[in-house]
């Protein structure tokens, strides 16, 4: 099939924006707890839905008493946070317009990002952030009030807005329309110079009304998420209006060091992560068995966890199987969950294929993992997986009011309530973008008989070998990724004779890893790249991937690199893909020792 169609089940409404979403949901529950915030003493403290109103109505007034006008662009820089979600309905509700900042944009980026969209305002949340700005703030002339949240800004704007009567905001919130900009958020800029997406309220409106139609079981009024994914990324963001329109209670998390403690407390019935999340998880499980002298058990609970899902999918599980499975359930799988909170029943998960084993553990493991798919320019979903016919290893089918279709060679196009209004001043990549109505996504993929789309890999990475075969790099990386102590990879050979990858150790882990496998836990990334041990782990991890693909597509060498690949390093976007051109640049010199030397056996190694 290369075409599929999911009309909406929800009816539109042109005239509504994102402001009626909130109004609407205090009508119907006045008081629910729509968050819940840290306390103190490790605790939650909720704010109902009315509570939230009532304060985003006075921080739009003091927006309003501030100057700000309706269609005036204010930049945020924030870690999610309970006040991120505020100030977003607040400068709705003021009629604005919010330009998000990711918290590791460097002042350039800064720069750009504010200059290139009109902005008028900027919020932020920490003298660090402060400080990025400051730099190029010179360079922003139209940048004329600038609020800090650490210093109290927020309080102080509500306090000064008391007297701009209520009829204001409301005139202020009903001026936008669905077809006028929402937000305007840049890309990451993984191929180049960032985009500013423009999305509309409608994207919002409609997008978010039949998401949750479609899985009605993950948002509900009984539902609750915690949030730790940055809220400047349209994937989390979506979700905060999303958990607005179904009633879902939300707390926050920014420290992934401490989401575990957080999730215990605040017990959360879904979450939104990637699949780095997920690998991370596990693979911790795992070297924290292996260093209670239990690890061979955890691999066989894991091993018996996969093939009770995959027999569920087959239809019948044998009474063999049902019975280890009780065992270990009660002995491993159960002290996963609790750890998770003990209530996570489903997680929606992107950015990344999650692979099958995975998908298939965590299953068995009570927690369903719903992969989905889509873009910035997507306002985030187009296709997810629903509970009641998910498929592993596939992104699930359209939303309603979503269409995809595959294009000559094989590119998914989409189009549907949730497509962008185009890049901002850029109308020539707007019109590059675009085949009519159609979204050209730029990743490749197939679609089944019954309308579940498959991503294969990105049009652009694709390699092309010196040989010329065709090689998709995702199908190598996400498997090898997986390894405990593999921080990422980047597989390379694009017009060479032979694919290579770049390696980089996960810091955290290895130690632990070192630890349990015998040896020195304190030796440097440098000193575990020589070390025999954790070659062949690596070659082992290689070799696996290298199993499930042609002799021609196989990796033949690799290279550790002296760090970790990361955000901060600027090597990978705020939801862990990693920026591959960005790489390929930092490490060209490196990448040309890979094929130096004479054509390469498979399993030599090359270390940096």
């Amino acid at each position: 099939m290369d075409h599929y169609d999911m009309p909406a089940i929800v009816p539109a409404e042109p005239n509504a924006n994102a402001t009626d979403l909130l109004v609407e949901r205090v009508k119907a529950t006045p008081d629910l707890a729509l968050f819940s915030v840290p306390t103190h003493d490790g605790g939650w403290s909720d704010i109902t839905a009315t509570e939230f109103l009532d304060q985003v109505r006075a921080l739009a007034k003091g927006l309003v008493a501030a100057g700000i006008e309706p269609g005036d662009k204010i930049g945020l820089m924030c870690k999610t946070r309970y006040e991120w979600t505020l100030i977003d309905f607040a400068i709705w509700f003021a009629g604005a317009v919010m330009v998000p900042i990711y918290e590791t944009s460097s002042p350039a980026q800064l720069q750009w990002n504010l200059s290139d969209s009109g902005t008028i305002a900027m919020i932020t949340e920490t003298p660090d952030h402060f400080a990025r700005f400051d730099e190029v703030h010179a360079d922003l002339p139209d940048v004329r009030s600038v609020w800090k949240i650490d210093t109290g800004d927020l309080e102080k704007l509500a306090s000064s807005g008391t007297g701009v009567p209520d009829e204001e905001i409301e005139r202020r919130r009903n001026i936008a329309s669905g077809k006028d900009l929402a937000t305007l958020i840049y890309t990451a800029g993984t191929t180049g110079r960032p985009k500013g997406c423009m999305l509309t309220h409608s994207n919002f409106v409609e997008l978010t009304r039949n998401a949750r139609g479609a899985i009605p079981e993950v948002v509900n009024t009984e539902s609750s998420t915690l949030l730790f994914i940055t809220l400047a990324h349209i994937f989390a963001r979506f979700i905060s209006v999303l958990a607005i329109v179904g009633g879902v209670k939300v707390g926050h998390q920014p420290d992934t060091k401490q989401l575990l403690p957080a999730m215990g407390s605040f017990k959360p019935t879904f979450l939104l992560a990637v699949p780095r999340v997920f690998e991370k998880v596990y693979n911790s499980s795992e070297q924290k068995a292996e260093s209670g002298g239990k690890g061979k058990i955890f691999r066989k609970a894991a091993a018996v966890a996969v093939a009770h899902s995959k027999a569920l999918d087959a239809g019948k599980v044998p009474l063999g199987l049902a019975l280890q499975f009780a065992l270990f359930d009660r002995l491993v799988l159960s002290k996963i969950r609790a750890a998770l909170g003990g209530r996570v029943k489903y997680a929606v998960s992107g950015s990344a294929p999650l692979g099958l084993f995975l998908g298939h553990f965590y299953r068995s493991l009570g927690l369903t993992i719903l992969e989905g798919y889509g873009l910035t320019e997507t306002t985030a979903p187009i296709t997810v997986n629903v509970p009641s016919n998910f498929k592993i290893g596939k992104v699930g089918p359209p939303l309603p009011g979503c269409s995809v279709r595959l294009g000559p060679d094989g590119e998914i196009e989409a189009k549907g309530i949730n497509i962008f209004d185009g890049y901002w001043n850029n109308e020539k990549a707007t019109k590059e973008t675009f085949d009519g109505e159609w979204f050209k996504t730029g990743d490749i993929g197939t679609i089944d008989d019954d309308g579940y789309l498959e991503i294969t890999g990105r049009k652009k990475e694709l390699i092309v070998t010196a040989g010329g075969k065709n090689v998709s790099p995702a199908t190598l990386e996400d498997p090898i990724r997986a390894n405990p102590i593999i921080g990422q990879v980047v597989v390379v050979g694009d017009k060479r004779p032979f694919i290579g990858a770049l390696i980089s150790l996960d810091e955290e882990m290895l130690p632990v890893w070192l630890n349990n496998n015998g040896e020195d836990a304190t030796m440097s990334v440098e000193e575990a790249a020589k070390n025999p041990r954790v070659l062949a782990e690596i070659q082992s991890a290689i070799d696996r991937a290298n199993a499930k693909v042609s002799r021609a597509e196989s990796i033949r060498k690799f290279v550790i690199l002296p760090h970790d690949l990361t955000e901060a390093s600027g090597h990978l976007t705020p939801k862990l893909s990693i920026k591959r051109h960005v790489i390929l640049s930092d490490f060209a010199s490196t990448i040309d020792g890979l094929y130096d030397d004479a054509p390469a056996t498979q399993g030599h190694s090359v270390v940096g």
